[in-house]
């Protein structure tokens, strides 16, 4: 039995996210498995890093599947990309060790969350952008950042009734940029809660329209309460940009 990786990325607009359900085949997951069936000539389960929600992009997926038959990276690369929909891409394809899995193995997720913040809309950034037409103030937004680095219980920024054993999650990075009109809110941590990080993105929106003020997110965290902190941001402006793995000690 062969354990093979593949990074991915997709563009997740008319996708109902990554987990694959019973009521849909438009799922990512979904697509996945439909063309290694084909390659394989049996059912093949695959696994993500992230499930990501619907409408969710991705520029660096991670994912693994199984196969008792051997194929080698350039023949797994060509199949998937030949077969796959226009909107999901492998961008690379290896063989890796048995026991790899990309949720439970340790590791470092980034995010990006972008925001075109300006008077009117720009028709090509609808995908992956999230148009906000009152100005935001950046630097309040930077500010309030500053404060949700590090190991916290973030269960105010968790969607109520999520299945988790603990709410605790370090961040490591958490940047606010602005190029022109788009901001971009970026965060790395080693995992995150459902909804998290676009549950960030709108608390730092409520900051930057000073509904709350930066040194407000001590008493946000502290509260443990999902009514404490800002809007969910929609999921059109969230991507998954990077995944890394820590490297085993020999």
């Amino acid at each position: 039995m062969k354990n093979y990786k593949i990074i991915l990325q997709y563009d997740g607009s008319r996708y109902k996210g990554w987990q694959t359900q019973k009521n849909t085949d438009m799922t990512i997951q979904g697509k996945l498995e439909a063309v290694l069936e084909r390659m394989a000539g049996h059912p093949v389960e695959i696994h993500g890093s992230g499930r990501t929600d619907a409408g969710v992009h991705a520029l660096a997926q991670t994912a693994d599947f199984k196969l008792e038959e051997h194929f080698d990276k350039e023949e797994i690369f060509t199949y998937l990309n030949e077969y796959l929909p226009e909107d999901i891409r492998v961008r690379e394809s290896c063989e890796v060790a048995p026991d790899f899995h990309p949720r439970h193995c340790s590791s470092r997720k980034t995010y990006e969350y972008r925001i075109l913040n300006r008077r009117f809309p720009i028709p090509t950034l609808r995908h992956d952008t999230y148009f906000y037409y009152r100005p935001l103030d950046v630097e309040a937004m930077k500010e309030a950042a500053g404060y949700l680095v590090g190991e916290h219980d973030f269960k105010s920024f968790c969607t109520v009734g999520a299945q988790v054993e603990t709410t605790v999650r370090t961040i490591y990075d958490l940047t606010v940029t602005k190029e022109e009109d788009v901001i971009k809110i970026r965060v790395t941590g080693n995992g995150f809660l459902y909804n998290m990080v676009r549950i960030l993105a709108g608390t730092l929106i409520s900051v930057g329209i000073h509904e709350q003020e930066p040194e407000d997110m001590t008493r946000v965290l502290a509260a443990c309460d999902r009514t404490a902190a800002g809007p969910t941001a929609p999921a059109c402006g969230l991507t998954m940009v990077g995944i890394s793995y820590e490297t085993k000690k020999q």
